[in-house]
């Protein structure tokens, strides 16, 4: 489908859904997004659902400012994959050990490292700008610096939630690697700053949502906070990167035998900010729940822990914002999946996939999420699919 244009907002908001299908808190959100003065217009993706402050699902171009809660708390949270030379033929029939060899290699959860990753161990890891990134700590918020251990020891770590590292075969029977993370606690506590911050300044006292306080051009807060969120962002993108290296390890150990090779990987951020140009105008492109999909660019856009995932290629669709979604998207708050749903139903809906299916990840279930099929069909004039994968091992904290 094209997209539709949401009635009664103050700027252009585009949907590549219908709004009939979309939650009022959401449509609401969006309405209250587009009252902001710098507000420039919104693209809202058809996995979008309630968030805080703004839509996840929502692309949101402004000029001179951007919105710390538009972003997310999870700065840099995104995708990355990669082809391997395997095919399902050499997976063998009970992958329970692989799966635990993957939890050794990559702590989930609140779990972290016994000392940093050296990312100069891996063959090939791009590590430019290494020693830079770290450099840059001592100048991002104060109120953060005493985490830096922390910082340090969770990367290359899975996290909890959503986040998920798989093994997938694609339709051609090739095995997939793919994983799903963003900067760890670090980026939340970052983010949670400078919202804080932001709500305090005084230009942003009279908004409909207090959530949605922004930064402005040309302040010394929006500079801090640009420094901080592109240091974030580069910590998730590092944080991907040691995690598909350690995963690779994992598989070339377990399958000497086929001297495993991979192909390049595909990597793309869903909560982060970038600097575009739309229509003569230099715009803060804000993604929450949504990847760049310029003409030609990869992206990943994954469903749930029991459905399938698509590898796709962007069509460079600038009423999107060059944009497209980031998953399939919830249905029902994770509070609403535990009322609803069993253990039982977990097992049911994961047959065949080798995961946990314990209470502890029961609102993390397919049921939980709309069908990824449909998010895909809804935006096939964002993005065409280059491979669609379904997993086979899922590893969750």
């Amino acid at each position: 489908m094209s997209y539709v244009e949401m009635p009664g907002a103050k700027v252009p908001i585009r949907m590549w859904t219908d709004p009939a299908t979309v939650e009022e808190g959401a449509l609401q959100q969006l309405r209250n997004v587009s009252t902001l003065p710098w507000i420039k217009g919104l693209a809202v993706m058809p996995d979008v659902h309630y968030g805080k402050g703004a839509t996840v699902g929502s692309v949101i171009a402004m000029q001179g400012a951007v919105c710390p809660a538009a972003v997310g708390v999870d700065i840099g949270c995104g995708m990355s994959a990669v082809k391997t030379s395997l095919t399902a033929n050499d997976l063998p029939g009970d992958l329970s050990r692989l799966r635990s060899k993957i939890e050794q290699a990559i702590p989930v959860g609140r779990g972290m490292h016994a000392e940093p990753v050296d990312p100069g161990k891996f063959h090939g890891l791009a590590t430019a700008g290494w020693d830079d990134f770290w450099g840059r700590f001592d100048r991002i918020a104060e109120a953060v610096h005493f985490r830096r251990d922390r910082a340090a020891t969770q990367m290359g770590t899975l996290g909890h939630g959503n986040h998920f590292v798989e093994v997938c075969v694609d339709t051609s029977d090739s095995v997939w690697l793919m994983l799903h993370s963003g900067s760890r606690n670090i980026g939340k506590e970052l983010a949670e700053h400078h919202i804080g911050v932001a709500q305090k300044l005084p230009h942003n006292q009279g908004l409909v949502d207090r959530d949605l306080a922004v930064f402005v051009a040309d302040t010394p807060q929006m500079a801090a906070y640009e420094h901080d969120l592109y240091w974030a962002q580069a910590y998730a993108k590092y944080n991907r990167s040691i995690m598909m290296a350690l995963l690779k390890d994992v598989i070339r150990t377990a399958f000497k035998k086929a001297r495993v090779t991979f192909e390049p990987e595909v990597s793309c951020h869903h909560n982060y900010v970038s600097r575009e140009r739309y229509e003569g105008m230099d715009l803060l492109v804000t993604r929450k729940g949504a990847i760049r999909a310029g003409s030609g660019e990869y992206g990943i856009i994954p469903g749930s822990m029991g459905t399938g995932s698509y590898i796709v290629k962007g069509l460079g669709n600038e009423k999107s914002f060059n944009s497209a979604s980031h998953g399939a998207g919830r249905r029902m708050s994770r509070n609403a999946a535990k009322r609803r749903f069993t253990t039982k139903d977990l097992e049911e809906q994961t047959r065949g996939v080798e995961c946990r299916k314990d209470s502890g990840v029961v609102d993390e279930i397919p049921g939980a999420y709309k069908p990824i099929e449909q998010v895909i069909d809804r935006q096939r004039d964002l993005v065409e699919v280059v491979a669609k994968l379904k997993q086979v091992v899922c590893v969750k904290g």
